[in-house]
């Protein structure tokens, strides 16, 4: 049995038949893009950048291709600038949605890239500069959203910090209110906003994690809201499902997005996902599809879920 090619090595492929007879990759998800290990690097801020990281993150400008499942649809995406959230937005887009994406005035560089993707799927796009740890910021999120998309069918509540924590607790008062704020109040106070807007057959989407089953004591407070929001995602899904709408959550494992060289890690980066199953972790590109399932009316009779996307891990 050949051993799994490093990092270096390009990804193999197995050639398999579609049902049209129709000759298609199948691609080995163990190799199908890097592993450990990877190049040590550290960004001083949160949620951190795309250009500096190496590898380069793939949010699917290249591979996905829509199928038209969100056609006529109107999005908000917290977090949309970078990582699972450009994947997102980028999906969304071509699968025939509006996209308004909220990131921190900082990441403008980034948010600027995922604009022009969503431009170029010929869909229209919304930078919503801002800080949503401010009460003002949220409110003032869905109201651009509503006002310049013409409403709100897609809710997804996906920006989110983490550090590195010494043990005992050794953290200081901000730094916990920093991350609550910003992980577990600003999705309230988002779907308050949002909720008027949100007519039958609307989505709201959280990007929870592993972490909120399978908690790392380095990010105690990060896994504490993540576990937080799934029980936000349950709560949420038993009242809105009288309104017609549906509420679930993505399980995002170790994902390779500028949060991660942002977080203060130094060996557990360069070892970053290689303790799951497929043995690497996952890209944003990889979380697209989960995101586009639940907003589409393929998920129609799906609320109140988690959906795993962990390269194996267990919730």
């Amino acid at each position: 049995m050949t051993g799994a090619p490093n990092a270096a090595q390009p990804p193999q492929t197995e050639r398999t038949h579609d049902r049209g007879g129709r000759m298609t990759p199948n691609m080995d998800p163990r190799t199908k893009y890097p592993k450990a290990p990877l190049p040590q690097q550290e960004q001083s801020s949160q949620p951190g950048l795309t250009e500096p990281m190496q590898p380069a993150p793939d949010h699917g400008e290249d591979t996905y291709t829509g199928n038209g499942r969100l056609a006529g649809m109107r999005a908000l995406i917290t977090g949309g600038d970078s990582g699972i959230g450009r994947a997102v937005a980028i999906a969304f887009a071509r699968e025939g949605a509006d996209v308004a994406i909220a990131y921190l005035p900082e990441e403008h560089e980034d948010a600027q890239a995922t604009l022009e993707q969503i431009e170029q799927a010929n869909r229209k796009g919304v930078l919503l500069p801002g800080d949503l740890r401010h009460e003002t910021d949220c409110v003032e999120a869905v109201r651009r959203t509503v006002d310049e998309l013409g409403g709100l069918d897609i809710l997804v509540l996906n920006a989110a910090t983490q550090r590195e924590r010494e043990p005992n607790a050794e953290i200081t008062r901000d730094a916990v209110e920093n991350v609550f704020s910003t992980n577990l109040v600003a999705p309230i106070l988002l779907f308050r906003e949002a909720a008027p807007h949100l007519q039958p057959g609307s989505s709201v989407i959280v990007s929870a994690s592993v972490q909120a089953y399978n908690p790392s004591p380095d990010l105690l407070d990060y896994a504490m809201t993540k576990a937080g929001l799934v029980a936000f995602t349950q709560a949420l899904a038993e009242q809105q499902g009288e309104r017609g709408v549906r509420v679930n959550a993505v399980a995002p494992g170790p994902i390779w997005t500028p949060l991660i060289p942002a977080t203060g890690w130094d060996e557990k980066q360069v070892h970053f996902g290689e303790d799951t199953p497929l043995g690497r972790p996952g890209q944003p590109a990889e979380l697209a599809g989960a995101y586009v399932y639940l907003a589409s009316e393929d998920a129609s009779y799906v609320s109140g879920a988690v959906l795993p996307v962990t390269g194996g891990k267990h919730l």
